[in-house]
């Protein structure tokens, strides 16, 4: 790792800690030769996933548009950032475990109702309605029916 200030490759790591969303460690250096400290980020390299598009383009896998979809749904939900990052990366998991290289769309979209529908049916439903694209009301009213089937455990509180 080059120095910022003085471009030096001698460093030695200070303190290594993992980032809150348990993906990266964020490690603390400093520069032998000018004395600077710095703080990097290591994360893991995914293999480049293509997907799969309805109409059959192809694009790049882009971790950043799943994210903002999946928080689109969850907008004044109680759902934190965490949570997520975390369904994310759980849905990016089974993708990569699943599939080859190349992911249909269909595939990503499911993964991601399963554990909206788990986790906040409001955030389901926005999400559903997107990605199904509902024609009609009737459809939407459908899948709201269709929720009232799955009764999520009464135990369990979200977060504020």
């Amino acid at each position: 790792m080059r120095c910022p200030k003085c471009t030096s490759i001698e460093d030695k790591v200070i303190d290594s800690r993992i980032a809150r969303d348990g993906n990266t460690i964020r490690r603390r250096r400093e520069c032998l030769e000018c004395g600077y400290r710095f703080t990097t980020n290591e994360g893991l390299v995914r293999d480049n996933l293509i997907v799969v598009k309805r109409d059959g383009r192809t694009e790049p896998f882009m971790r950043d548009k799943l994210v903002a979809a999946v928080r689109a749904a969850c907008h004044k939900r109680p759902i934190d950032g965490e949570q997520i990052s975390m369904l994310v990366e759980d849905v990016i998991d089974v993708l990569e475990a699943e599939f080859e290289s190349q992911v249909p769309t269909r595939a990503i979209g499911e993964h991601v109702m399963q554990r909206l529908r788990k986790m906040d049916q409001v955030a389901y439903v926005r999400f559903a309605s997107v990605y199904k694209e509902f024609r009609d009301v009737t459809e939407f009213v459908d899948e709201i029916t269709s929720l009232e089937s799955f009764a999520p455990d009464p135990t369990v509180r979200p977060k504020k």
